[in-house]
């Protein structure tokens, strides 16, 4: 795979994982939110959606990290050549 691939696939692997810990956090806030009409059901589904969320985003930072060490070592493999 070509190194501008590869930083691509970082990049875009690092903004979904932004992505999903920002919402990830509004169904956490809307857990810890007191409110009037908020029952067990809702609250264990905001949970579980918080739970899900950041654990996707904990994927895809992993997966982001594991494409920028990929593209140092080409970058180290290519000055090595030079």
């Amino acid at each position: 795979q070509t190194a501008a691939m590869l930083r691509s696939k970082m990049v875009d692997f690092k903004q979904f994982a932004i992505t999903l810990l920002c919402v990830g956090s509004f169904f956490y806030l809307g857990t810890i939110l007191p409110s009037v009409e908020k029952t067990m059901v809702s609250t264990n589904v905001y949970m579980g959606a918080t739970i899900l969320f950041l654990g996707m985003s904990i994927l895809f930072f992993r997966l982001s990290n594991k494409y920028k060490k990929i593209l140092a070592e080409m970058d180290d493999h290519d000055s090595l050549k030079q």
